[in-house]
């Protein structure tokens, strides 16, 4: 067999890892699926991620990796908060949502699945800790760029907006409709910028968190 560095090999199992739980869901993944689709022995996967939990928490770090990378694809950070959100969000939606409804189903199985199952304790908290931290630290930077502040604390505008689009996203799964969506979604856009209302930031003036 042909030499893989551990890194590359550990990039190899997730993308396989990705394409089995978009097929067949979380529940009914095995490590013997994914190591067929990565096209290794079973030993060698099991030598990189010896337990499922393992695997599905590499997953889900590479999920959160690429939704920050939808984020910031069209974003000039120091333009505000208004525009990394409305330039941000409108690209993940294109890029993960409306053209990877497995993997947004899939990211939802992840959560029932570590709330119910054995060893996995942790995961559906972290997961959506992580979620909700991405945003968090997306509109902060994008207000200290612009010098801009915020009516509340970016870690509660992370959260709001995670409920927000999160929502959005379980009822486009549910009825794929592209043009409501895409209307509810600047709905929702809408509703967040009026609640963060961002505004010149005072010199020295110190943002609530919360």
């Amino acid at each position: 067999m042909t030499y893989v560095r551990a890194a590359e090999r550990e990039e190899q199992i997730v993308a396989a890892a990705m394409r089995v739980l978009g097929s067949v869901g979380v529940p009914t993944m095995t490590l013997r699926a994914v190591a067929a689709e990565a096209g290794i022995p079973l030993g060698t996967l099991h030598y990189v991620f010896p337990a499922k939990d393992q695997l599905l928490r590499a997953v889900m770090a590479k999920v959160v990796q690429d939704i920050s990378e939808a984020l910031r694809a069209e974003v000039v950070l120091d333009q505000g908060v208004e525009h990394a959100f409305r330039q941000g969000i409108t690209s993940f939606w294109g890029r993960l949502v409306e053209s990877g409804l497995g993997l947004q189903i899939m990211q939802y199985e992840l959560t029932t699945y570590s709330l119910r199952a054995e060893g996995a304790a942790g995961l559906a908290r972290s997961q959506y800790e992580r979620y909700s931290s991405l945003v968090t630290e997306f509109c902060e930077q994008a207000a200290q760029a612009a010098g801009e502040r915020c009516a509340i604390g970016y870690d509660a505008l992370g959260r709001l907006t995670l409920a927000l689009i999160d929502g959005l996203i379980l009822q486009y799964v549910a009825n794929p409709d592209n043009d409501r969506a895409r209307r509810d979604l600047r709905h929702a856009l809408d509703m967040i910028i009026l609640l963060a209302d961002p505004q010149p930031a005072a010199p020295g003036r110190a943002v609530r968190s919360g």
